[in-house]
């Protein structure tokens, strides 16, 4: 497995995964990504901004998608909550995805552990990433805390009006 940045010819296979994700979310009776996000606009600046990344198979096919934003991220301007460190050094995750066809096989592990690894040993100016999921999420809570990120508090109507998010937080540089 290895992680690559995106580029507007994966545009089609980003969304495609994106909207395999929204299924699997719905299958599970999970209201999370049943709106308009993601989107293909958010895909498309994602990809111009570079912050859209591919998770692929030894095989090198294609079979998750994630998205690294650089601060500030304005989603949480309005956290009900307090952050482990009050800085500007960090990134967000942002829209993670694993293909249906491709579950099950360690692809979402692999991907939160690569790039830990990655930010703490090669962007020391980085001190913390953060991300967010629905607070019916069970699945991404669950991985999210199993590679140390801390619940530091929740959103309320960011992405859609009636949505609760939960928060996460690790601090990458100790």
């Amino acid at each position: 497995m290895h992680l690559t940045k995106a580029s507007m010819e994966d545009l089609a296979r980003i969304v495609e995964v994106l909207e395999d994700g929204k299924n699997q979310l719905a299958e599970r009776g999970v209201d999370q990504w049943q709106g308009e996000y993601p989107n293909i606009s958010q895909v498309k600046a994602d990809i111009e901004n570079g912050f859209a990344y591919l998770v692929h198979a030894d095989d090198h096919e294609t079979v998750g998608v994630f998205s690294i934003l650089p601060a500030p991220d304005h989603s949480y301007d309005e956290l009900d909550g307090e952050w482990l460190l009050d800085t500007d050094r960090y990134l967000t995750i942002h829209r993670v995805a694993i293909h249906s066809a491709h579950a099950g096989n360690g692809y979402a592990s692999g991907l939160f552990k690569d790039l830990i690894d990655h930010i703490k040993v090669h962007r020391e100016d980085i001190l913390s990433l953060r991300i967010d999921t629905h607070e019916d999420n069970q699945a991404m809570q669950h991985l999210i805390e199993k590679y140390g990120f801390k619940r530091v508090g929740t959103l309320h109507g960011v992405y859609r009006p009636e949505e609760t998010s939960y928060v996460y937080e690790m601090l990458t540089q100790q």
